[in-house]
């Protein structure tokens, strides 16, 4: 991004941002450690058994009620949220990283939690057939949206309401593991 508002160490209210299969929860779970703050997942929050969409009316309560403290780490790019999420986080940490690693990362991930049955987000399960055989694939959603949010971050960033908000942007993974070993632990 290129402006004066990137830095490498980050505040205390965080919305780790990037496009489907970036790594996301894994990145921001470790910043939430280092830092010694919470850990919120906006999948976490929204997705109900059985695949099952939160309403609107209930999901932003949500999100405004958990994200009301001074100190967290939210993952999650839902773009309705950011009105509530923006102007109270103080940092946006966007993995940037390239498409052919993206889409990996998602595809063996996909896999795994497909052969594994892993529950996520309200004990959901991963289905091999809306998996990869469905329009409501994440892949496919990845394939529609990575472009998008390349374009579209950028632009988002720099609009005056978000100039409060410092922007540490990671390309790849070796520089996402340099700048999480070079964060500081928990305030005193």
């Amino acid at each position: 991004m290129g402006d004066q508002r990137e830095r490498s160490e980050p505040g205390r209210r965080i919305n780790v941002v990037g496009t489907t299969g970036s790594g996301k929860t894994t990145v921001a779970r470790a910043i939430a450690e280092r830092l010694g703050v919470e850990h919120i997942e906006l999948d976490g929050l929204f997705w109900k058994p059985n695949w099952e969409e939160t309403p609107d009316d209930e999901f932003l309560p949500k999100v405004d009620e958990a994200t009301r403290g001074d100190r967290w780490v939210l993952d999650g790019n839902y773009s309705r949220t950011r009105p509530i999420v923006w102007p109270r986080a103080d940092t946006i940490v966007w993995l940037d990283y390239s498409f052919p690693r993206v889409f990996g990362q998602l595809l063996r991930r996909t896999i795994h939690r497909a052969i594994t049955k892993e529950p996520m987000w309200g004990g959901c399960i991963e289905n091999p057939r809306l998996a990869f055989f469905s329009r409501d694939s994440i892949l496919v959603w990845c394939l529609q949206t990575y472009w998008k949010r390349r374009r579209t971050y950028p632009e988002i960033l720099s609009r005056p309401e978000h100039q409060h908000l410092q922007s540490i942007r990671l390309r790849n993974r070796r520089q996402t593991r340099l700048w999480l070993k070079s964060l500081k632990g928990p305030a005193a």
